[in-house]
């Protein structure tokens, strides 16, 4: 139902249209950006080496929905961080648009960058995305306790990763 295309300049503005809290871009992005996120910001992101970020298109409308990358990638280790996922169009989400976009990102990372591990961090609160991270076959490795501070509160991240031979696409 979705297909990924890489992400261009052309795509900052609708990206930037769907972070509207400093809360939701720290769980949308980590520690990477500032809010309020900005084109500059989005320009040395994109022009970073090491990472391949992607739109994520309804395949029949050929409608951009959603982003996600694969970062810190190592081909000499063959290594690589599967993160910033995000379905943007909100009446879209939980539809299982998320999953395939995992899916399909991984695929990507093993068959067409022939990678041996792909690693993730999710926020410890959020249980919906630990459950289809677990349902894909990622395997929990450990807490990072307080990763990050948002205002004033500190936030937990689960590590979490697969090895190109447990990737089992069919089925799901």
């Amino acid at each position: 139902m979705i297909t990924l295309h890489h992400f261009t300049l052309d795509d900052f503005q609708r990206l930037l249209s769907w972070i509207d809290s400093e809360k939701f871009l720290v769980q949308f992005a980590g520690t990477i950006f500032e809010y309020p996120l900005t084109e500059e910001q989005l320009k040395k992101y994109h022009a970073t080496p090491n990472r391949k970020a992607f739109t994520v298109h309804l395949q029949a409308t050929n409608t951009v929905i959603g982003h996600c990358e694969l970062g810190n990638i190592d081909l000499r280790n063959r290594t690589a961080t599967f993160c910033r996922l995000l379905i943007g169009e909100k009446t879209l989400r939980g539809k299982g648009f998320g999953q395939e976009a995992v899916v399909e990102t991984l695929r990507y990372g093993f068959e067409e960058l022939g990678l041996h591990r792909i690693e993730l961090n999710v926020f410890a609160f959020n249980k919906g995305a630990i459950a289809l991270y677990k349902k894909i076959g990622f395997q929990e490795e450990g807490l990072m306790r307080d990763y990050c501070r948002v205002k004033d509160e500190y936030w937990s991240c689960i590590k979490m990763s697969m090895l190109a031979h447990e990737f089992r696409p069919v089925g799901l």
